[in-house]
């Protein structure tokens, strides 16, 4: 089992994640006429569970990864 991998595939998951976030947020508005009232196209409510799940998912990679690490520390130290 490739550990590091694991984390590294979640990461980018979580980066793909809060990218789609972001960009909803930063696309608000920018889409109406001139004449135009802008509305809220964007559930900035969404948007933020969206970018807070985005953390918690790199938070936990990290951990994985951080975890994998010291278990190949441990199995080296094992085999000297």
């Amino acid at each position: 089992m490739d550990i590091l991998g694991i984390a590294q595939q979640g990461l980018q998951q979580a980066q793909g994640q809060f990218d789609r976030a972001a960009q909803h947020v930063t696309q608000a508005g920018l889409n109406t006429a001139p004449s135009q009232t802008p509305t809220d196209s964007v559930s900035l409510s969404d948007a933020a569970v969206s970018l807070l799940s985005a953390q918690s998912q790199f938070e936990t990679d990290l951990g994985v990864a951080h975890t994998g690490k010291e278990m190949e520390k441990a199995t080296l130290d094992l085999l000297q």
